[in-house]
């Protein structure tokens, strides 16, 4: 039985209802858009995912397998990772994900990854960073560096963040790529040290790159609607120190990405990933509250300023995302209400000094 067939396509769940369980979920979070295919059809050679068995990289790496397929290519995905979380290796190789087990920061496990002219580079870490500076600036700047250097001659798609901006007015509709940086605290400042790498290869040896500053990727068991839907349905009260947000649905962030390949450039291309609304914490919480049955509870008040993305220019090249608020809105909160699966991985995007 076909994916399409089991799971239905992102059309037909919304008119269904949603995903009903992880294996529903999971085939909708990587079925591939138009613009990855088409971006996947000029590959000439092996995919390879580095730092592949985050929240996002599993579903990104069978969307790969999927276009792949679909597109009748003899080229495979290889994900790369150290696999620290039982069953996600396995999960990966039964998807069609030729699986890595490896220590991005040793050299000589490095250098014996497969060679390929196209790489996504999904590593970063950003929980734990406080108390623990020195591995978040290792993984996040160092690490970046040494994979340009294995990959020099490749197309690399790299992941960022929306935390390289600073905390700016919600009325102002979130910075653009050419706005400036301004990092808050030390795993946002890493992260910017991350972007300035791939950018002093790209312009001191001509790596052609693209990067990725995503605010904020959404499914069912994790992201800044989860955590305030779970806020509502336990009637907890809903902070509002960050009174807005970006968010987006993580399948359509994911294709993003794979369709930056095209885009690759010297120097970098750099795009915001995320949905086209500001998204006003205290709306959200109130539509969540109607869908869920619950009296809403709030905390706080909202300040003058968010963290936010524009994602004004990702609209033009890729339309508007296939998921929409509303439609999020809704599965997550038939989610919530059935009980479905968590991560149990709170964002904290409410945060706003920067400490992680």
């Amino acid at each position: 039985m076909s994916a399409a067939t089991l799971a239905g396509s992102i059309e037909e769940q919304a008119t269904a209802g949603g995903p009903r369980n992880e294996e529903e979920l999971d085939l909708l979070l990587s079925e591939p858009s138009a613009d990855a295919l088409a971006a996947l059809d000029k590959l000439d050679s092996n995919l390879v995912v580095l730092g592949v068995s985050g929240k996002m990289g599993p579903s990104l790496a069978r969307m790969a397998v999927r276009a792949l397929d679909e597109l009748n290519s003899p080229h495979r995905v290889y994900g790369v990772a150290r696999f620290s979380q039982p069953g996600t290796r396995e999960r990966l190789e039964e998807w069609g994900v030729r699986t890595i087990t490896c220590d991005l920061l040793d050299r000589t496990q490095l250098a014996s990854l497969p060679d390929s002219n196209s790489v996504i580079y999904m590593a970063g870490q950003k929980f734990g960073t406080t108390g623990n500076q020195h591995m978040t600036w290792g993984i996040n700047t160092y690490l970046p560096a040494l994979v340009c250097e294995r990959y020099l001659n490749a197309r690399i798609v790299a992941f960022s963040t929306g935390n390289v901006y600073p905390l700016v007015p919600v009325v102002a509709g979130g910075p653009l790529e050419s706005d400036p940086l301004d990092p808050v605290g030390e795993y946002a400042m890493s992260c910017l040290g991350r972007e300035r790498i791939f950018d002093y290869f790209s312009r001191r040896h001509g790596l052609r790159c693209a990067i990725v500053r995503l605010n904020y990727a959404v499914e069912m068991r994790y992201g800044v609607l989860v955590d305030i839907a779970r806020q509502v349905h336990a009637e907890q009260p809903v902070t509002l120190d960050m009174g807005a947000a970006n968010v987006i649905w993580q399948g359509d962030a994911n294709a993003q990405a794979i369709a930056l390949l095209d885009h690759c450039a010297a120097p970098p291309f750099v795009l915001n990933v995320t949905g086209p609304e500001t998204v006003s914490v205290r709306r959200v919480a109130q539509a969540l509250g109607g869908m869920l049955g619950k009296e809403v509870r709030f905390s706080g008040e909202e300040a003058p300023t968010a963290l936010l993305n524009n994602a004004a220019k990702a609209a033009q090249l890729f339309g508007y995302p296939r998921v929409s608020l509303h439609q999020m809105l809704q599965w997550i909160a038939d989610w919530v209400q059935n009980d479905g699966a968590s991560l149990d991985k709170p964002t904290h995007f409410e945060t706003r000094d920067g400490s992680f």
